[in-house]
């Protein structure tokens, strides 16, 4: 009889995504990992547990088939984070809300998509990008967040009153 893995720790998952992600780009040209640490620190910051900022780490991994779901399955940790990972993975000709009630139907996931969200459509990020795409993403991430229930964030102008 084998003895049970151990649980992979949060600095094992950040170093694996970190790995799978390595060399990729987002759509302004940053390193993807940016991204990664950015989602994970949103969730971190919102009071998210260590197993929501596992899932945070690995978020787009199996979407960006930077790992596999096969892998994913197979990985050392707790099934919730698993589960999580799986609920904000988008699915090759998912509609939008098949794809948020997913996300809303799966504890824990709704803090992670947040997080995302948030990343993608700062203001500084979005600028960075050529005005067509700038607007489509920030139609996309309205129509997300209105599907998921949740406020549209807060302008800097706002956040500082």
């Amino acid at each position: 009889m084998t003895a049970p893995r151990a649980q992979l720790t949060l600095a094992e998952v950040e170093r694996i995504a970190r790995e799978a992600h390595a060399g990729q780009r987002d759509k302004a040209g940053r390193p993807y990992t940016e991204h990664l640490a950015a989602v994970a620190e949103g969730v971190r910051a919102r009071g998210g547990s260590d197993e929501q900022i596992a899932a945070a780490w690995l978020h787009d991994a199996v979407e960006d088939d930077a790992l596999s779901a096969r892998w994913l399955a197979g990985a050392a940790l707790p099934q919730q984070v698993k589960d999580m990972v799986l609920a904000v993975t988008k699915r090759d000709g998912e509609d939008l809300p098949t794809y948020t009630r997913r996300i809303l139907a799966t504890p824990g996931a709704l803090l992670i998509k947040e997080s995302d969200l948030a990343h993608n459509a700062d203001p500084a990020r979005l600028a960075a990008l050529d005005p067509a795409t700038r607007t489509r993403l920030a139609e996309k991430y309205a129509q997300v967040r209105s599907l998921l229930g949740l406020t549209a964030p807060k302008s800097p102008t706002e956040q500082r009153d």
